[in-house]
């Protein structure tokens, strides 16, 4: 595995391969990496002749300076799963590398309704920073396929907006969310949980279980379901729901029919762990 951490250099060896007809996949990641991100490895090399990963903390997508400081740190085991997996090419840029003119102004992107709900509430100013970040990416690496994983469900949306803005010639490829045995949702915020907030953690994805089961089975309302999985949330001990949300799948505006393609997203506070997750309903 090729390891670059200058911008040029690996723009070079790019360009070298797109002459040469070669296909590039990229998966972008801010390390702390887990079998999850292993996935998007796996599937990026089984559908691109060339599979690049980054690992860049991006400190313009935290709104909380202490949920960036805390952010786990673990390159050398990183560099180690990659190595494993067959990664082609490592991107370990610095700060200075992806921002050359600084951080003081952060882009703004216009994605409208989008961009403003569910974590966009809750994390203002998240979604540019993440905007800004994967633009400059997507333009160093010039990807033909890029891969994210289904965790991260608004993101991928807006990702998907972001290309279509920038009109460039990369395909999004969604992967579906990598759980463990018990259905936690793999995320690299899981190594910051306390043994007791572990097991509670997994309430989580068992609320999105319910909400899907009721949906399909019950055929009840909504709002109704809402309302019963905030319930369900809200019993985990020390925990903090911020929101429980049925959306439409593709524009996650609220749905006007349950015969719509549905999602419910959730975002909860456990152990002071901010987790995220979502599942399709239907």
């Amino acid at each position: 595995m090729l390891i670059f951490k200058r911008v040029k250099d690996l723009e070079d060896y790019l360009k070298k391969a797109k002459k040469q007809g070669i296909s590039i996949g990229f998966v972008p990641t801010m390390g702390a990496l887990h079998p999850g991100h292993i996935a998007l490895i796996d599937t990026c090399r089984k559908r691109c002749k060339l599979t690049v990963c980054s690992i860049f903390i991006n400190p313009t997508q935290f709104n909380d300076k202490s949920d960036f400081e805390n952010y786990p740190v673990t390159i050398d085991n990183d560099i180690k799963l990659l190595s494993q997996a067959g990664c082609d090419v490592l991107f370990l840029p610095t700060v200075s590398e992806i921002y050359p003119k600084g951080l003081v102004q952060k882009k703004r992107y216009k994605f409208g309704l989008i961009a403003n709900i569910l974590e966009g509430s809750f994390r203002p100013g998240h979604f540019d920073g993440m905007a800004q970040v994967v633009e400059r990416l997507l333009k160093i690496v010039k990807p033909n396929q890029l891969f994210m994983g289904q965790k991260d469900y608004q993101q991928q949306l807006i990702v998907g907006l972001l290309i279509k803005k920038l009109k460039l010639n990369t395909r999004l490829v969604m992967c579906p969310t990598v759980r463990e045995k018990d259905g936690l949702a793999m995320s690299s915020r899981n190594t910051r949980l306390d043994a007791a907030s572990r097991k509670l953690a997994v309430e989580i994805s068992k609320t999105l279980k319910y909400a899907k089961a009721q949906l399909k089975n019950t055929k009840a309302e909504i709002g109704v379901i809402q309302q019963k999985s905030m319930k369900k949330l809200g019993a985990i001990k020390g925990g903090e729901t911020e929101y429980f949300e049925i959306r439409n799948a593709k524009t996650l505006e609220v749905p006007k029919r349950s015969s719509e393609k549905l999602v419910a997203l959730t975002a909860v506070k456990i152990g002071g762990v901010r987790l995220i997750d979502n599942m399709v309903l239907n």
